[in-house]
């Protein structure tokens, strides 16, 4: 997953989170909607919009944009995508424009076209290492901190992000939302880590009730039946009795006979296709 991706899914499941980036109140992100939208010239995507939901002409629609990776040609197609967005769209809302970058090194001006652009009061330009202390004491913002958190820490600083949470978001639903996030977060930036392994970071909380471990139980469970049918057609295959079999894996005799019965069906019609 991209690290975009992932900026994108917080502020899809927390769109507070872009407007506390901005000093705004929580309560803002209750007049827009986060979506994307296609710019169909020149095949553009615009993945970050929060369009107003009001129809309030004084609300400004935000278009966000999150770069990770230094890239000298990102402006041209910011503003290329802006504009062309403006004359197909015509959105009733004055455009503000917010750009996301872990440090400033990662930022690539062109300061020979942009410099005056760049300098706007539209334009935001926000770089994660440089946000003060009171502005990551937040929950939502550390999310955001975590994202670009050295992995040799990653680990255990989301642990504490999950036991925050715990304390701090009392509405379950909002907590367990935030979990998975933290969860989605890690994977991305531990990828070595096995799926068993990152659930189990999370213990303090119902692990059972959030995605991240269904998902993982649901493959389990899969996994499991895969493995059940094959020994029962293996040993079918050796002519073992469909109750000796049933003995054998100490499974009800209904259910290897089903699958037997469903394993003879499907090898007529894969004849049939090939």
């Amino acid at each position: 997953m991209k690290t975009d991706s992932i900026f994108y899914n917080i502020f899809q499941e927390f769109p507070f989170v872009f407007f506390a980036l901005l000093g705004l109140s929580a309560d803002s992100a209750n007049q827009y909607q986060f979506t994307s939208q296609e710019v169909k010239q020149l095949s553009f995507r615009l993945d970050g919009l929060f369009l107003p939901i009001i129809p309030d002409p004084q609300l400004p629609f935000y278009i966000v944009e999150v770069q990770f990776q230094p890239d000298p040609t990102f402006y041209y197609r910011l503003f290329a995508e802006l504009f062309i967005y403006l004359k197909q769209y015509q959105p009733p809302h004055p455009w503000q424009l917010v750009v996301i970058y872990p440090n400033r090194q990662t930022e690539r001006e062109s300061n020979i076209h942009f410099q005056e652009m760049l300098a706007l009061p539209k334009i935001t330009r926000i770089y994660i290492d440089e946000l003060s202390a009171s502005e990551t004491a937040s929950l939502p913002i550390k999310v955001l901190k975590l994202v670009i958190e050295p992995d040799n820490t990653a680990e255990n600083f989301a642990i504490d992000l999950a036991r925050q949470a715990e304390t701090e978001i009392s509405d379950i639903t909002a907590r367990k939302n935030f979990i998975n996030l933290l969860e989605i977060i890690i994977v991305y930036k531990l990828p070595q880590k096995t799926r068993e392994e990152v659930a189990a970071m999370f213990s303090l909380t119902d692990l059972k009730q959030t995605r991240f471990y269904q998902d993982v139980f649901a493959e389990g469970q899969a996994e499991a039946k895969q493995r059940e049918k094959a020994a029962i057609l293996r040993n079918f295959s050796r002519g073992l009795a469909i109750e000796d079999i049933a003995t054998f894996l100490d499974l009800p005799v209904a259910e290897v006979a089903a699958t037997i019965a469903e394993s003879q069906k499907e090898q007529p019609e894969q004849a049939e296709q090939n």
